[in-house]
């Protein structure tokens, strides 16, 4: 076995869905027969996929990653609280050929502390509607979320907007938590701020998606409106010649209130 693992480094870097992680080589073999293990032990590196910088790549969820990793490390599965991704994590245990992990996820859980909620089908939602007529779900909780932007867009000399109209590099996500995670689920990037508890606020996650209009759908479909909105901008030339093209960049945030 050592024979077969002797081409790799005992200190590994990988790269699992644009998330990079550094462990051990004894880590990674730690469960004979996982996926893993075979990977990492009866391989060459030469015959692994690799990103750009050379680190072993795995195209799957790198968020959920980190609770295999700790898996193999200590055999124990720990959850944080209101844990919604549970099934999605099992899957994840499927693919690396982890039947005990899998099990474990399968099974419901007696305490709901350590191995997280088990999701189940919920009945159809009752709507509400608060006190400004908005419609809710029964039992939502209320709250304000905050969705921010930086944008571009080039103005030509005719003051005609080019195809770069409206760039957006990234959507941020500022409020309680638990709103953010209702709302936007797994489409929320929470690797900036992680495992914190749902009662806290966060101003560091942000979207895997670049389009407003599907944020917007969400916060609709979860009973919020909008209450308020701001933007600034900035100007300069592209070049210096004053009848070159001007380049704007602006920062806007919508406040939605349920």
């Amino acid at each position: 076995m050592a024979q077969k693992s002797r081409g790799f480094p005992e200190i590994v870097e990988l790269n699992v869905g644009g998330q990079v992680y550094v462990t051990r080589l004894q880590t990674l073999t730690a469960v004979p027969n996982s996926l893993l293990w075979a990977r990492f032990s009866h391989s060459s590196p030469e015959q692994l996929p690799k990103d750009s910088k050379g680190r072993f790549f795995f195209d799957r969820d790198g968020f959920l990653f980190r609770y295999i990793l700790d898996y193999l490390r200590d055999s124990e599965l720990f959850l944080p609280e209101c844990f919604k991704e549970r099934r999605r994590l099992q899957r994840e245990a499927d693919f690396f050929q982890l039947p005990e992990l899998s099990g474990r996820l399968a099974a419901p859980s007696k305490d709901g502390s350590d191995s997280g909620e088990p999701e189940e089908a919920e009945p159809p939602s009752q709507v509400s509607s608060g006190s400004d007529g908005t419609a809710r779900p029964a039992g939502a909780d209320s709250g304000y979320i905050t969705v921010g932007y930086r944008g571009s867009y080039t103005m030509g000399r005719d003051m005609q907007a080019d195809v770069k109209f409206r760039r957006v590099a990234r959507i941020t996500v500022c409020s309680k938590i638990s709103l953010a995670k209702e709302v936007f689920g797994e489409t929320l990037n929470e690797s900036r701020d992680p495992d914190r508890p749902p009662d806290k606020y966060t101003s560091r996650y942000y979207l895997k998606y670049n389009f407003l209009e599907q944020a917007f759908d969400r916060l609709a479909q979860a009973g919020f409106r909008m209450v308020a909105c701001s933007s600034t901008g900035t100007c300069s030339y592209g070049g210096s010649d004053s009848g070159e093209d001007k380049l704007w960049t602006s920062y806007t945030e919508y406040v939605f209130s349920r």
